[in-house]
């Protein structure tokens, strides 16, 4: 199993207006990014080359913006954690 480079627990996603999960995980790990729902399925997954992520200036303090593929997802971490989560992609990305 490849070792985890990030994870995060407690994570809201939406999906557009519509909320997947307020308790997901987001999982950076094996040259992948991968969203997951409380209960650890799968919600989406992509390569980090075809991942985009960022924090935009119209939203809140913790909420980043993940692009997986052609699919828009708005993440919701602590503020302290929201840049971590960008920073981990761009690290496995090397």
């Amino acid at each position: 199993m490849a070792e985890r480079e990030f994870e995060e627990r407690g994570v809201l996603i939406r999906r557009g207006w519509r909320q997947l999960t307020t308790a997901g995980r987001i999982r950076v790990a094996g040259g992948r990014l991968t969203l997951l729902n409380s209960r650890g399925s799968e919600i989406d997954s992509a390569p980090l080359s075809e991942v985009r992520l960022g924090e935009p200036w119209y939203v809140p303090r913790g909420c980043v913006r993940a692009v997986l593929g052609r699919t828009v997802y708005l993440l919701r971490l602590p503020p302290s954690r929201a840049r971590d989560v960008a920073e981990a992609a761009h690290r496995a990305r090397r």
